[in-house]
């Protein structure tokens, strides 16, 4: 097997890959504003759920618009309660959960609308209106933030999305390498049932990509470009956590299992990247790899620099839905921590690594950023 060592000299194109986890998407704004900051502007960007809308206002936008309309998203969604910022404690535990019973009750400003009647009255329903909530006004708002004519002309950044097929569960990605993005598209890719109904396109019904996989890590994998990447990606569920000691934290830890990462899975996602580069790399004489293989191997380097929300004592079982402007402050700035924290530590920077290998992780834990060859 080769053992050559190579130093990266050119600048990898920057991926940012962005999880769903409805209001805890907020982190992913401190997360961007800390990579935009230190000069890091992503050339792709993929997403599933909450994670795709940020997506689309990021990629479709100039660089110098992308944290203003970003901003402006969570502004239109959220409603001024500001009052939440003064409190603490069990105090703001308490606030969180008035502000989700208001966004159950009313909606969400710009996002979505309770459906009345309940659709529990009827007993069979549209595919398109089988939902507790109505997320038609997202598109509107989506539409004013995101510039698709852009996007589709090839100004701005790549944007890939991730929704699963209602009728075959599979997962699917809607990349504007290869076609036409739109609205929908992004709506597609958020629609958790049974809050938010299927979306239409085409002939085909999409629910959210997280009823599959919540991280839409393996549209980065996959792709056969040859520009080495620099992929951040950044999660809004743990998949460690303390033992619940309440029924509320029971919800919240089952929620964070559901859709975390699993840390196995990423890992298992990085070492076949670079068991196939390592076979490519082996003896012209070993005949394990057929020629249809061979067309996958991975052809350049990637660097994943994984973070991961951590969840403050104030967050209750319903916190992904808990959209007041004090909880948004805090993710954000959770998001903008961790990334100057992941940024300040680069150890993806003049690194030297054998020939066979194709993919590195380096995921931030308790500040510090361990980096692992997965093979």
């Amino acid at each position: 097997m080769a053992t050559a060592s190579k130093k990266t000299t050119k600048s990898p194109k920057v991926v940012l890959v962005l999880q769903g986890g409805g209001a805890l998407g907020a982190y992913h704004i401190g997360a961007y504003a800390a990579m935009q900051e230190a000069g890091f502007e992503p050339d792709w960007v993929t997403g599933i759920s909450i994670g795709a809308i940020n997506a689309a206002v990021i990629a479709t936008n100039h660089p110098k618009q992308r944290l203003e309309k970003l901003e402006a998203l969570w502004e239109s969604i959220s409603r001024p309660d500001g009052w939440g910022s003064f409190l603490s404690g069990q105090t703001l535990w308490a606030f969180n959960q008035f502000s989700v019973a208001e966004a159950m009750l009313l909606g969400q400003p710009n996002f979505w609308s309770p459906r009345m009647p309940s659709p529990l009255l009827s007993p069979t329903l549209p595919t398109e209106l089988a939902s507790f909530c109505d997320t038609t006004p997202m598109l509107g708002t989506l539409r004013d933030l995101a510039s698709f004519p852009d996007l589709n002309s090839g100004k701005t950044a790549r944007l890939t999305l991730g929704a699963t097929k209602v009728d075959t569960g599979e997962l699917v990605f809607f990349d504007s390498a290869a076609q036409k993005i739109e609205a929908e598209h992004v709506l597609a890719s958020g629609s958790l049932p049974p809050g938010f109904a299927a979306t239409k396109i085409g002939d085909e019904y999409y629910w959210d990509g997280g009823c599959v996989s919540n991280t839409p890590l393996n549209a980065v994998l996959d792709d056969q470009g040859e520009d080495d990447l620099l992929v951040f990606m950044v999660d809004l569920w743990s998949a460690k956590g303390p033992l619940p000691t309440s029924m509320d934290a029971v919800a919240w830890r089952q929620k964070e299992i559901q859709y975390a990462s699993r840390n196995t899975q990423v890992e298992v996602a990085c070492t076949t990247h670079n068991l196939r580069r390592a076979l490519a790399k082996a003896s012209p004489d070993t005949k394990a790899i057929s020629k249809e293989s061979a067309m996958d191997v991975p052809q350049r380097h990637i660097d994943i620099v994984h973070i991961t929300y951590t969840p403050s004592a104030s967050e209750g079982s319903c916190s992904d839905a808990e959209f007041s402007r004090p909880s948004i402050a805090r993710r954000r700035a959770a998001g903008y921590a961790d990334m100057q924290e992941a940024l300040a530590q680069s150890p993806w920077k003049n690194q030297e690594r054998a020939a066979h290998i194709a993919t590195t992780l380096h995921r931030l834990q308790a500040g510090k950023l361990d980096t692992q060859v997965c093979l």
